[in-house]
This record gives structure tokens, sequence and C-alpha cells, in this order.
């Protein structure tokens, strides 16, 4: 099944409910993307634990709260307990990744995890059965509205027959670019979790825009196969 995930990056930080609103409703966004950073893991600094718990009750959608911080083990419990529906953390900030993702889902959480564009997602390839979903960045983490990476599109294919190779009901995200011009290639590549920033709300109308990014997937996952039943 195709999700979109706008992300709360690209959106008017002012207005943030009125903003989560205008992806909402039967056909809008799966999951609001919150892009949490803390200017030492990456070069810029956004929001955190208190403007999660404020989102999570201004908004029906559930949240995805990808960290982009130092010291996940100790940081990433507490955005469950703000109200993440899902965390990703990042595996090159954290020191135990499966004692990490283990209490994230003790929690109540998914578990997510990511990797930069020049980790490789080979030496993780155990680990998998302990995550939800998978985060391939397709561009480097920190600034939204980046260009699409292309050279991440074999990676996403590789990810994509690993947890296929393992039988598991991993989500495949990716984040970075993702826009009516990339989404399918991501998608034919065996993503099926999209976070679309600029491409959401830089349009007229977000809610529009996140159903046709969902078309666009949906008819290239369908042509290969369908992709999986989650």
């Amino acid at each position: 099944m195709v999700q979109i995930n706008p992300s709360i990056l690209s959106a008017d930080f002012a207005r943030l409910a009125d903003e989560a609103q205008r992806v909402g409703g039967p056909e809008g966004a799966d999951w609001l993307h919150v892009d949490v950073m803390d200017n030492h893991f990456v070069p810029n600094l956004t929001l955190g634990v208190p403007v999660v718990e404020s989102l999570r009750k201004a908004t029906d959608t559930p949240l995805d709260c990808h960290l982009m911080i130092e010291d996940p083990d100790r940081w990433a419990p507490q955005y469950v307990e703000a109200g993440a529906g899902s965390v990703t953390f990042h595996v090159e900030a954290a020191t135990a990744p499966v004692r990490l993702a283990r209490e994230i889902r003790a929690k109540g959480a998914r578990a997510s995890m990511a990797l930069r564009p020049a980790t490789p997602i080979e030496p993780y390839e155990d680990l998998l059965p302990e995550l939800d979903m998978l985060l391939v960045m397709t561009v480097e983490p920190g600034f939204g509205g980046q260009a699409f990476l292309d050279v991440m599109l074999p990676k996403i294919r590789r990810t994509r027959q690993l947890i296929d190779k393992h039988g598991l009901q991993l989500w495949l995200q990716v984040d970075g670019g993702v826009s009516a011009s990339t989404i399918e290639r991501c998608a034919e590549a065996g993503a099926d979790v999209f976070v679309a920033g600029s491409a959401v709300y830089g349009a007229d109308d977000p809610a529009a825009a996140v159903r046709a990014l969902r078309e666009r997937a949906e008819k290239v996952r369908g042509a290969a196969g369908g992709g999986c039943s989650h």
C-alpha cells in the first residue's frame, strides 16, 4: 500500500496546526512527517518534544517523527511519549539500534531506522526484523527543498530485495526531493512510503497534491505487482 507523508519542514511554522489540517481528510496524508533536527547531527535546528505534543492534539493524522539528532538512544522514547506513532532514528547516531528499536516498539510506536545517502544497507540486514520501517534518505539530511539524488535508486532496489528475501512486512520509506517528477522512479525501485515536503506544501491545494502523488506511485506499484500488503 502506497503512503504519502507530507513533511511539515516545508509548512508555515507559524501556523502548524492549520498546516496539518490542510493535508488531512479521508484521502489526505497517511502520516504527517515531523523532522526533528538538533544542529549537531545535521546543521539545522527545527523543533522538539513540546511541538510534537502540540501537533498530536491538533490533528488526527498520525505523526511520523524523523529524528536527525545525536544520542537518539536517550531521546527517541520521549517522542513516543509525546504522541508519535512512528519514530525514526539514524543508525549512524544510535549506539544500540536493536535495543532502541525494541524500546520504541515496547512503548507502542512503530520503530524505523534511517540511512544517510552514503550509508549502505547491507551491514544492517540482520537488523531488519527488528524494524517496522526503513528510511533511505534520497538527499543529505538537514534541509528541505534539496534535489533528489538519482544515485540512491540502486540502494532502494537492494533494500527492497533484502526485505523480500526475508519475507518481512517492512515499509520502505524515501525522503528527499520526492515530487511528481521523481516519485514514480522511487516506486519502481521498491519504495512504498514517500515523504514529500515542498511538492505538497508548495502547491496551491496541498491535499490535492497528496492525492496526485499517491496516484502516480500506485500506478507504478500496481504495475510492479502491487508491492507489500500492509
